[in-house]
């Protein structure tokens, strides 16, 4: 039977009065009649009742008498099935519980959602998708996940969701057993919309369940005349060792405005404590930065956050939300383990300003564990090779590779991240460097040392990444579709204009070079790897002259066989240099132009057995002349060719010297190019 209900909470501070709710049990209706229609608390997302978006009374299964609601479908993008039970207003004080009893068939799935506002679509509180493989998600709209917990087919099960409005603590109930709790961004409840679908979290496109026992209370909060309370940790998420400055929510739950307040926080043994003289309107929340820093550990610890001392008094007026405790359990990264984040962007897409937002925000969270690398399109920063090999990846502008998984949006990065950084690598990654100040040109190592034995073509790449590029031109100007804020706030892009001119603009984690390729040096390893082995490639890059040194990093990255990246390795130019260089008979040699592109000096083969080959492009009557030398600087060979003007190809005949590396000095009249080159 169906029946609204006033239900009383008592508390001791008494602050929480009569509540109106509802339960229904469908046992007062007939089979295969629609509930919208029979029911004046239950509608559908459009309003209208007694059609496809409704559900109808089914005996087939019930958990308690004959009777429960039905809901079926095969759709991908589910429904016609769309029914909305509303709660009577907009919540964001009080308590307020979800009950219900669930069947759902084998192999099928399930779903509903919390509206958070009368007006339906403008805010999804929570989504709750059950999966035809038995997961249970509780998940926000804007990506990731609240809980992952499991529930069982073919059989009833108790379905309760209790919500603390007031300190913004929700808590999933199964079947009366807890399965987590989280703080929700979006802390309000206005209706719930029950929908069959099945397309999230891997699941088969099917929804078919029954629902009994269906029962929602709120229960009021009144507010008394002086009181804080503490309703959210922020902050405190990330990788273990890491130092992290908590921030603390704190909400003015009273009358009186909130004028001073004194913050504790507690983890791990340390107790921190502020006071703070801030202005808090009655119903409005404040986030509070705590100065000193927490050192993360491994392992699932709480942390404690009190407020106290509001407005000079000892105590408020509701001491039952001073203290806040939520479990933190940061990760512990795999040794060695490093997680690229490849972007592809452009100065010309408006949306492109999120990648940049979100790449600075992994910098800045992850430093020693993420690299972000800006792959750009169509404009004055492209690398043409870079820009072609991720453009087969990405589903369009802008997105994120995280280790070449799957293409994402940019705000996904650090779910991605946090699943791969504790990924036990193959090998890890060293990056080493021969480099002489003013030199046109820079030797490269990067050495794979292998934690496991593995088989296959894995592949080394080296990657030149450059921060704090500016330029002048309008292909510098950043379109920006955030300006004027309609689009939410992205960074402080929000407050700049729909073309960012180039004065104003700065670029981070741009790829200058990729070598040899997008793919890697095929290769580069024997195609069977003992554990403890080590392998070096040396890459023998040109420096383009309009860099900034200071704020080039060199990236090494090992590719496995199915194309993802295994791990990585980054050192900026003088870190590479203080971790050495590591000589290898594997070497990829530079093939970029000098001097503006008026010349362009390459070596093919390379290695070479009998006859190498010196290529010279664009020579403009000037002297040339090639010198051969050994690695430790003994000269073997000197021939000067006099005044050359067009394009040649210097032969140099190698059928007499040794195995091994040697250098070959070309002269352009006062330019001078050093390559290496193997003969084997």
């Amino acid at each position: 039977m169906k029946k609204k209900i006033l239900l009383g909470a008592i508390l001791s501070t008494g602050l929480l009065s009569y509540g109106q709710g509802l339960t229904e049990n469908f046992d007062d209706y007939t089979e295969g009649e629609y509930i919208g229609v029979v029911s004046d608390e239950f509608s559908t997302w459009s309003g209208t009742v007694g059609g496809s978006e409704d559900a109808k009374i089914s005996t087939a299964e019930a958990a308690s008498g004959a009777n429960s609601i039905y809901f079926n479908s095969s759709v991908a993008g589910g429904g016609p099935q769309d029914v909305v039970v509303p709660f009577g207003g907009e919540y964001n004080t009080g308590n307020f519980v979800f009950e219900s009893n669930f069947y759902v068939a084998a192999d099928r799935g399930a779903y509903f959602n919390f509206q958070g506002t009368e007006e339906l679509s403008e805010m999804y509180s929570v989504n709750c998708q059950m999966v035809n493989d038995g997961q249970l998600i509780l998940f926000p709209q804007t990506g990731g996940s609240f809980i992952e917990t499991t529930f069982e087919h073919d059989t009833w099960f108790n379905l309760r969701i209790e919500v603390n409005l007031n300190t913004n603590n929700w808590e999933l109930f199964i079947d009366d057993e807890s399965r987590g709790s989280f703080t929700n961004n979006q802390n309000q409840i206005s209706s719930i919309d029950i929908f069959p679908v099945n397309n999230a979290y891997g699941g088969n496109n099917r929804s078919t369940f029954y629902i009994d026992d269906f029962m929602y209370m709120h229960t009021p909060y009144t507010l008394p005349d002086v009181n804080a309370a503490v309703v959210g940790i922020g902050n405190v998420n990330g990788l273990a060792t890491v130092s992290k400055t908590a921030s603390v929510d704190i909400r003015n739950l009273g009358t009186t405005t909130i004028n001073s307040f004194d913050v504790e926080v507690t983890y791990n043994g340390t107790t921190l404590s502020q006071s703070y003289s801030m202005d808090i309107a009655s119903g409005d929340i404040l986030t509070v930065d705590i100065d000193e820093a927490f050192e993360l550990v491994g392992g699932a610890n709480d942390i404690v956050a009190t407020v106290s001392n509001v407005n000079g008094a000892a105590m408020d007026d509701d001491a039952s939300d001073d203290t806040k405790i939520i479990t933190i359990d940061p990760l512990v990264p795999a040794t060695g383990k490093i997680v690229i984040g490849e972007e592809a962007t452009g100065t010309w897409c408006g949306w492109c300003p999120r990648g940049a937002v979100y790449l600075d925000y992994m910098a800045e969270q992850y430093p020693d564990h993420f690299v972000g690398i800006a792959v750009h399109n169509g404009d004055p920063m492209v690398y043409e090779p870079y820009d072609s090999g991720i453009n087969g990846l990405i589903s369009g502008y802008p997105s994120l590779l995280v280790d070449r998984l799957s293409s994402i949006d940019p705000s996904a990065v650090e779910s991605d991240f946090l699943e791969r950084i504790v990924v036990d690598p193959k090998a890890v990654i060293t990056v080493g460097a021969d480099y002489i100040d003013g030199s046109d040109w820079i030797d490269i190592s990067v050495t794979a040392d292998f934690n496991e034995a593995v088989t296959g073509n894995y592949k080394l790449a080296c990657v030149i990444v450059e921060d704090e590029v500016t330029g002048t031109g309008s292909g510098y100007n950043q379109a920006n579709y955030y300006a004027g804020g309609g689009s939410g706030v992205m960074g402080g892009y929000e407050l700049l204009p729909s073309s960012v001119p180039a004065t104003m603009m700065v670029y981070q984690h741009v790829a200058r070079v990729i070598s040899p390729s997008f793919a890697g040096l095929t290769g580069s390893f024997p195609d069977a790897i003992e554990i403890g082995a080590s392998h070096t490639v040396n890459f023998n890059l040109a420096i383009d002259p309009n860099w900034d040194l200071d704020n080039i990093h060199i990236v090494g990255i090992l590719i496995a066989p199915d194309r993802k990246v295994d791990n990585a390795g980054f050192a900026s130019i003088s870190g590479a240099v203080e971790n050495g260089f590591i000589e290898s008979e594997k070497v990829v040699l530079a093939t970029e132009k000098l001097d503006a592109g008026l010349d362009k000096v390459t070596i093919f083969p390379n290695p070479a057995t009998d006859q190498a080959n010196v290529q010279l492009v664009n020579l403009n009557d000037e002297d040339v002349e090639l010198s051969i030398y050994t690695i430790s600087g003994t000269l073997l060979m000197q021939k000067s060719y006099g005044k050359l003007k067009g394009d040649f190809n210097l032969p140099i005949n190698v059928s007499q010297l040794a195995k091994g590396i040697y250098m070959v000095n070309t002269q352009i009249g006062e330019r001078t190019k050093v390559m290496k080159l193997s003969v084997n």
